[in-house]
């Protein structure tokens, strides 16, 4: 079995980590480990904008990039099969976009149960995954 595991870097990535975890080990599956980077809105690459802004980004991607591999190298200490993925893109696309091209089994990501007022200016990754999959997802409830 092979499931995807949408992390955010965020203080609830432990809670989704631990639950696929645990789903990894009941179903003797593998892991990939998912992080989307967006991209700035008015950032498009490293040739424009000033050098202060290009070195954030690279260092906000270089901590990211770090993160989710720390969290693969526990997850194979446990005897675990994991890749770590740092993908830059829009965030559902992205998740949707590499379930298909691994052959997924299955989805495993956090949901913050934001209130409608923030989902409407944010909006909602989850639901956006739900709605576009064609795989089981397993939503964490991360509040």
């Amino acid at each position: 079995m092979k499931i995807l595991v949408a992390v955010d870097c965020s203080e609830s990535t432990a809670k989704v980590v631990n639950k696929a975890q645990e789903m990894a080990k009941a179903l003797s599956a593998k892991l990939w480990l998912i992080h989307v980077a967006q991209p700035e809105p008015d950032f498009v690459g490293y040739d424009t904008g000033p050098q202060s802004v290009r070195d954030y980004v690279a260092e906000r991607f270089h901590a990211e990039h770090s993160q989710i591999q720390e969290i693969a190298e526990k997850l194979r200490h446990e005897a675990i099969k994991t890749t770590a993925l740092l993908i830059q893109g829009s965030t559902v696309e992205t998740i949707i976009k590499e379930a298909k091209k691994l052959e997924i089994d299955m989805i495993i990501m956090g949901s913050h149960g934001r209130n409608p007022i923030s989902e409407l200016f944010l909006g909602s990754v989850s639901k956006g995954v739900i709605s576009q999959s064609n795989c089981p997802i397993l939503i964490v409830p991360t509040h």
